[in-house]
């Protein structure tokens, strides 16, 4: 088993993920580079971008089979209002409601890290993710940490 590489759910750079990716795949260039119908010097330009269109990061989804829209939906997971906290009058919508409180292991791991290295108390996580107390507890016997 590998260890996965630590990310940055604040600050992401989708250009560098992607680049990691296609390493890890030893993908070929010429393969990039028609798939995307774009030239080598655009692909290297990527890899720098900290942001890409949505319809190119979904095709590079696609080919490098990996779902790079979820380190966006771990952000808004980690640091944005938990769902019923809302200050405004609710709105009704017919796009669907996804639930927030599904997190992720990656999310659930980079919160017990932070805590493991001191770089925030649990109150502090509590506080900060909106992790209700019992499930920053279940968490933490689940996955043994002190």
């Amino acid at each position: 088993m590998h260890k996965a590489m630590d990310v940055d759910f604040k600050e992401i750079h989708i250009g560098s993920l992607i680049k990691t990716r296609v390493k890890e795949m030893d993908m070929d260039m010429n393969r990039i580079c028609s798939n995307l119908k774009l030239q080598e010097k655009e692909i290297n330009n990527m890899y720098e971008q900290d942001t890409l269109e949505t319809k190119v990061l979904l095709k590079w989804c696609k080919l490098l089979e990996y779902d790079f829209f979820r380190f966006f939906s771990q952000h808004l997971i980690l640091f944005t209002s938990p769902v019923g906290v809302n200050y405004n009058k609710p709105i009704e919508s017919v796009l669907p409601q996804f639930r927030k409180n599904l997190y992720t292991k990656e999310v659930i791991f980079y919160i017990l890290e932070i805590i493991e290295n001191n770089e925030k108390t649990q109150r502090e996580v509590v506080n900060d993710y909106k992790i209700p107390k019992s499930t920053l507890r279940r968490w933490m016997i689940k996955y043994k940490v002190k």
